[in-house]
C-alpha cells in the first residue's frame, strides 16, 4: 500500500514541547555531576547528556520536514540558521567569559573566543577551546558543520524511495555501532572529544533525524507509537543506571558514550512518532501554551544554565547532601529559566527575526516554520 500525503498542517507543537524536555534532561545531568545528587532523580539523569544527542536528531527531522521542496536556495537557507543561532550565541560567550574574568579572576584565551564565534571550536581536541568560550556551546559547532552538510544531504535524498532511506538509517546506526570499538585504544581524552564532541562522528545522529523527517513528509507511519516510543526512551535511561554501576565511565564500553550515541534511534522514533500525532490531529499533552512557551525558551535555557551554576558554585560552594541539594538546584532552575525567558525575548526572537528579514524575503517565500525549529541546546 502506498503511503497517504502527509496532511498540509506545518506546525508539530508536540516537538517543541519536547525540546522543553530534552533540555531539563540536560540542565538536570549538569546538576546531577557538577552540584551534588538528589537520590532517585540523579540516577535517571546521570547520562542525561543524551538529550544533546536528541536536539541532533531533532535538528535532522524539522530540517528535512522544512525545507523538504520548499524551494529555498543554500545561501538563504545558512543565513536563516546563522540568524537562529549565532546571536544568542554571542550573547552567551559575552557573559560565560565576563563571569569567569570577572567574578572568578580567570582568563579565557582569544582562541577559544574565536573558535567558538566562528562556529568551529568542537574540531579541535583540546577541552580548554571546544568550552572555553561557553562550555554549552559546542554543541552549535556540530550544528553549523550539519547546516552546511544539508542541501548536499536533501539533495541526494529527498527523490529516493523508501528502502533507500530505510538502509541509510540501517547504515547510520551500524556505523555508530562500529565507532565505538574502533575508538577503544585512544585516550579517554581522545575517544570522548571524538565520540562525543567531534562533529563527524556527530553527524550520524543528524543524517538518522533527516531520513526521519523526509519519511515523516511523504506521509510514513512511524513504526511505534507515541507511548511505545515514550516508554523506549525511559527504559533505555533506566537499563543505564545498573550498567554505570558495572562499568566506570573512563571504559569504551561504559554507559557514558552509549547513553549518545546508542540513544540517536529511539529519539528519531519519539520525534517521529510525536509530530505524526501531531499531524493526525491527536493530543500528546506537549503542545499546550505552557509546553509551547518552555520549548521556545528551551535553546536559551541551554547555552545560560551551565553560566547560572558555575556562578552558584562559586559563591555559596556545593550543598551538602540532602535538603540543601534541592534547595540549591530548585534556585538554580528558577533563575536559569527566567533568564533564558528573558533572552529568548529580548535577544534571540527579535534578532533572528531581524536578521531574517535582511535577506531571502524578496525572491523566496520562506516555508512555513514549525514551531520545533530549533538548533541542539
Amino acid at each position: 500500500m502506498p503511503p497517504t500525503p502527509a496532511p498540509t498542517r506545518d506546525r508539530l507543537p508536540s516537538l517543541t514541547g519536547l525540546r522543553f524536555w530534552a533540555a531539563l534532561l540536560v540542565v538536570l545531568y549538569h546538576l546531577s555531576r557538577q552540584v551534588g545528587i538528589v537520590p532517585g532523580v540523579s540516577d535517571v539523569v546521570w547520562y542525561g547528556r543524551s538529550g544533546v544527542t536528541f536536539f541532533f536528531v531533532l535538528s535532522g527531522v524539522v530540517l528535512a520536514w522544512t525545507y523538504d521542496g520548499a524551494g529555498v536556495s543554500a545561501r538563504v537557507f545558512l543565513w536563516r540558521r546563522f540568524a537562529r543561532i549565532w546571536p544568542l550565541l554571542a550573547v552567551s560567550v559575552g557573559v560565560s567569559v565576563g563571569v569567569w574574568w570577572a567574578l572568578m579572576d580567570r582568563a579565557v584565551s582569544v582562541k577559544a573566543v574565536g573558535a567558538t564565534l566562528l562556529l568551529v571550536h568542537a574540531w579541535f581536541p583540546q577541552p580548554v577551546i571546544f568550552t572555553g568560550g561557553n562550555p554549552a556551546a559546542w554543541s552549535l559547532s556540530d550544528e553549523a558543520w550539519f547546516y552546511l552538510i544539508f542541501p548536499v544531504l536533501l539533495a541526494l535524498l529527498a527523490e529516493r524511495r523508501a528502502r533507500v532511506w530505510g538502509w541509510t538509517a540501517v547504515g547510520v546506526g551500524l556505523g555508530a555501532l562500529l565507532l565505538w570499538p574502533a575508538l577503544s585504544g585512544t585516550s579517554a581524552t581522545t575517544r570522548t572529544w571524538a565520540l562525543d564532541y567531534l562533529p563527524l562522528t556527530r553527524s550520524l545522529q543528524f543524517v538518522l533525524g533527516v531520513v526521519a523527517g523526509l519519511a515523516l513528509k511523504r506521509g510514513l507511519r512511524s513504526p511505534v507509537s507515541l507511548p511505545v516510543a515514550v516508554g523506549l526512551v525511559v527504559a533505555w535511561h533506566l537499563v543505564l543506571i545498573p550498567w554505570s554501576g558495572a562499568v566506570p565511565d573512563a571504559v569504551w564500553y561504559s554507559p557514558y558514550s552509549a547513553s549518545q550515541l546508542l540513544s540517536a534511534p529511539l529519539f528519531a522514533a519519539l520525534i517521529w512518532a510525536a509530530a505524526r500525532a501531531d499531524l493526525d490531529g491527536r493530543r500528546t499533552g506537549l503542545g499546550g501554551a505552557w509546553m509551547i512557551r518552555l520549548g521556545h525558551w528551551s535553546f536559551a535555557w541551554y547555552l545560560l544554565h551551565e553560566i547560572v551554576i558555575r556562578v552558584a558554585v562559586f559563591e555559596w560552594g556545593k550543598p551538602a547532601p540532602g535538603g540543601e541539594t534541592v534547595v540549591f538546584w530548585a534556585g538554580v532552575l528558577v533563575v536559569s529559566l527566567t533568564l533564558a525567558a528573558l533572552a529568548y525575548t529580548c535577544v534571540e526572537h527579535p534578532a533572528e527575526r531581524r536578521l531574517r528579514s535582511l535577506v531571502g524575503q524578496r525572491r523566496t517565500s520562506a516555508p512555513a516554520r514549525p514551531s520545533a525549529d530549533v538548533p541542539a541546546g
